[in-house]
């Protein structure tokens, strides 16, 4: 076991901000964790998991241990007629993940790819786009319980999903460390197209024979094209919700923004794209020093290099407080906040 002392963390999270642990240590087991987790050094330490550091936002220095998880492993588990259920550990790479499905034939995950992190943050986070969300392909997951000191399995109706949230974010949050997810996928694919830009896409790319792999590709060509690479430009993609209103502000609002930027959830409200909401304010294309509002997409706040946590922090706020004041809509971060 080994235990490292004021570790940088700016390799360990797309910010790229500059910030730095007291204790870090990564697991690649079950045991390793365990390991870890009850010596006697650093039981009272406040401990946070970190996974592939895609959704969240050091404020400063983190003055306790963080534990990387390295598990690895990908395996077929369950098969029947229809459908095949398949198992990542949680140290899997999402995009990595949703290439070998493809590359399997198995469906439903097209939708997500080039979602940055890792299969253990895809069901805390219930991530989604391109009309797809982790919930309509989870199964079920294995969780260890830190105080407990056993495994807990997770079925879809425990995991409580909602917009962006899981009960391992409120809940049973710093509660468990996710072990590995199950994915229940098909095998004849059930294509969704109707969101954004996918099926214009699929006419420029000229596709005759619609798959899971057309599909994949569209999306990576159209989130290629309008977010930034955190490898070359810190963030973390989208940093807020889409806003759900009802169905009277919508009116509202569309009566004065005919090109309002939203779709109906349901009989009585409507989601509106936070992203057009923080343009419509001026932010697009905003910097001041090292923090910014992306030039192409609103709702990336990014690091262009020397930016610290509290920046992009105090850029969110001054974002949410103008949208509050020219729509009466208050946006809630997606980011986790450290």
């Amino acid at each position: 076991m080994q235990i490292l002392e004021n570790i940088s963390l700016k390799p360990y999270h797309t910010f790229g901000l500059n910030v730095f642990t007291r204790y870090f240590a990564g697991f690649d087991s079950l045991a390793h964790l365990e390991e870890i987790l009850e010596h006697p050094a650093y039981q009272h330490e406040k401990k946070l998991i970190l996974g592939g550091g895609s959704n969240i936002l050091f404020t400063g220095d983190y003055d306790g241990l963080i534990l990387k998880n390295n598990l690895k492993g990908i395996e077929v588990i369950k098969e029947t007629e229809t459908t095949i259920s398949v198992k990542a550990a949680a140290g899997e790479n999402w995009h990595e993940f949703v290439q070998y499905c493809i590359t399997n034939g198995f469906a439903g995950a097209e939708n997500l790819s080039l979602i940055p992190g890792n299969a253990g943050a895809s069901p805390m986070q219930n991530i989604g786009a391109y009309g797809v969300e982790i919930k309509d392909i989870f199964e079920g997951l294995e969780a260890y319980h830190i105080h407990d000191k056993c495994i807990v399995h997770f079925n879809l109706d425990e995991c409580g999903f909602g917009y962006r949230e899981s009960v391992f974010k409120k809940k049973f949050k710093d509660q468990f460390v996710i072990l590995n997810v199950t994915y229940a996928l098909r095998k004849v694919p059930v294509f969704h197209t109707g969101y954004g830009a996918i099926q214009q896409e699929l006419d420029k790319m000229n596709v005759q024979d619609l798959s899971i792999r057309a599909i994949s590709d569209a999306i990576i060509k159209i989130r290629s094209s309008k977010l930034p690479d955190p490898k070359i430009t810190g963030n973390a993609g989208s940093f807020f919700k889409n806003p759900v209103v009802s169905k009277f502000r919508w009116h509202v609002i569309q009566e004065e923004f005919k090109d309002i930027s939203a779709y109906q959830v349901d009989e009585m409200h409507y989601k509106i794209a936070a992203g057009w909401l923080i343009e419509k304010c001026g932010w697009k294309g905003y910097r001041n020093a090292d923090a910014g509002c992306h030039p192409l997409q609103a709702l990336v706040l990014v690091n262009y290099g020397n930016a610290t946590g509290m920046d992009i922090l105090n850029l969110s706020e001054e974002i949410i407080q103008s949208v509050k004041k020219k729509f009466g809509i208050t946006l809630e971060r997606e980011v986790n906040i450290i």
